[in-house]
């Protein structure tokens, strides 16, 4: 039975795969290590050079606090979607976001309007949500490029409330953890306790954040455990001392230096061990708070509030563990986690580089300016191949039940809750599919490494169209295989029987609309 969600069995490792099963992947994947080892060659050797440059990764981040805001029509200058260079990733944070009851609980049955627009912008050119996260006004965003999704591992969100005795999710932290190619990294967003006096609480509120958030992993349970972190949001730290109108003046004539010293993060940082532990590139762009609705205006209001620096965005990348310490001329040893910290470290280098750091004045329909951060991350792939390649046999129309097709690459955790879903080519998000399939629920054949499962007829769209096959993991809480696109044809039975699109579903809705569009 497809499209259901319940189950009968319980949810726990599948152990149905044969010990030689097993092992054959094992060695597989072992094989393909050995392959690519190149411990044995000459540093100076062109081979090696060539097989050991890194994998160049493009960044796109933005934090907006939206006061409540509906989404503009047009985001594209917010995405750089007219830029030459495309990003990989978008890691979106928000503030404030309209959480009023009705509509909060409009939201958690579906889309909240800002996620919607930002998928279905991004959806065509090949970008899907792989994970958000709201809490209350705090909503997290991240998506990835369809060709780096079953890279994109272990997927785990959380959130922290600092509102009201720590009670109240008007503010606080939401963060979304990821292994990407096998580099752990982890996204922060916050919004932290407003007014000029409280920078102390700021500074408070985000290390109650960083120390009580806790993920299911062994290697990273806590964000500093990632090798890189991004702390981002409405941080709300001020600009002190300077009066207003020395504070306009320096920003009328653009020189944004002359408040540095006086932005209250970059004093904290200079008392604050774990703040010195991020980096942040220069201030050299207006402060983005605090502006009339509607206009580049700052605060005309009766207030007359001072303008900052309250949207920022910094990183972290982990240190390398130190050197043991000698003891009586022997070597301590090192923890574990530092073990395996010090080789993550030397055998997959990763380097953070900063390409753009500014506001968007474009947008008015905040008191705040979005702020925008584009980072180039070159990396060692720990994995260069996906956990299973997926595919569809056969020809697929509604006339017939089909076939999938899939088989594991390297050993993963595989569980009675995995599935196949059915997507149109251009889906938005792993919970936009056609319909799936329980992996062990409908398997037909298994050939110890290859695994078929079918896909009843009447679950595919009568229309037809261009559509992928996703292998979702229950344990990983992601998609680990995609296949490539492939052609679901018309349904030759409907086309005689005169089926009209009112009696559509899913893929044939939109099909039949994308045709009377065109």
């Amino acid at each position: 039975m497809l499209g259901r969600f319940g189950r009968d069995h319980s949810d726990s490792i599948s152990s149905d795969a044969t010990q030689s099963t097993c092992s054959r992947l094992a060695l597989r994947h072992r094989l393909n290590q050995l392959m690519t080892c190149l411990d044995d060659l000459d540093p100076e050797n062109e081979l090696h050079e060539k097989l050991f440059i890194s994998c160049t990764t493009r960044l796109h981040m933005v934090t907006w606090n939206v006061a409540t805001a509906d989404p503009p029509d047009d985001v594209s200058s917010l995405l750089h979607l007219n830029s030459p260079k495309s990003p990989d990733l978008y890691v979106i944070g928000l503030q404030e976001v309209y959480s009023g009851p009705l509509r909060f609980m409009s939201d958690t049955v579906f889309d909240d309007p800002w996620s919607q627009q930002l998928m279905s912008t991004l959806a065509p050119r090949q970008y899907i949500k792989v994970s958000s996260i709201r809490m209350q006004g705090l909503l997290l965003l991240f998506f990835s490029k369809l060709k780096h999704v079953p890279f994109v591992r272990d997927v785990q969100a959380t959130y922290t409330r600092t509102g009201i005795f720590r009670y109240w999710g008007n503010k606080g932290g939401v963060s979304v953890r990821l292994s990407f190619y096998g580099h752990t990294l982890c996204f922060l967003n916050c919004h932290l306790a407003a007014h000029m006096q409280y920078a102390t609480e700021r500074v408070d509120e985000f290390e109650y954040i960083m120390d009580t958030q806790t993920f299911d992993s062994k290697k990273t349970p806590k964000i500093v455990d990632h090798r890189l972190v991004f702390w981002f949001g409405d941080l709300n730290f001020r600009i002190q001392d300077h009066g207003m109108h020395f504070v306009r003046s320096c920003i009328s004539n653009q020189n944004y230096s002359l408040l540095w010293s006086k932005d209250q993060l970059i004093m904290m940082k200079k008392k604050e061990q774990m703040l010195q532990e991020f980096e942040e590139g220069p201030l050299d762009f207006q402060p983005t708070y605090k502006f009339d609705l509607n206009s580049d205006t700052y605060d005309s209001s009766s207030k007359k509030r001072k303008p900052a620096w309250t949207d920022r965005i910094l990183w972290r990348l982990r240190r390398k563990a130190p050197p043991p310490d000698e003891k009586d001329g022997k070597k301590v040893d090192l923890d574990a986690k530092k073990v395996w910290q010090m080789e993550d470290d030397e055998e997959y280098p990763l380097k953070v580089t900063q390409e753009l750091y500014t506001s968007n004045m474009e947008y008015s329909v905040s008191d705040h300016k979005p702020v925008i951060g584009i980072f180039t991350l070159e990396l060692r792939k720990v994995h260069e191949s996906p956990l299973v390649r997926v595919q569809a046999e056969g020809d697929w129309s509604a006339d017939i039940d089909a076939m999938v097709v899939y088989s594991p690459m390297q050993p993963f955790p595989s569980s009675t809750w995995d599935w196949i879903g059915l997507y149109k080519v251009g889906f938005t998000s792993v919970s936009d599919y056609i319909t799936y399939t329980w992996v062990k629920d409908d398997e037909v054949a298994v050939n110890e490494e290859v695994m078929q499962v079918y896909i009843g007829k009447e679950e595919i769209p009568v229309l037809g169209g261009e559509c992928v096959l996703c292998y979702y993991s229950s344990t990983l809480n992601c998609i680990i295989g995609i296949s490539e696109p492939f052609k679901v044809h018309e349904s030759k039975v409907a086309i005689e029987e005169g089926l009209v699109p009112e009696r559509l579903n899913g893929l044939d809705k939109a099909t039949a609309s994308d045709d009377l569009q065109n």
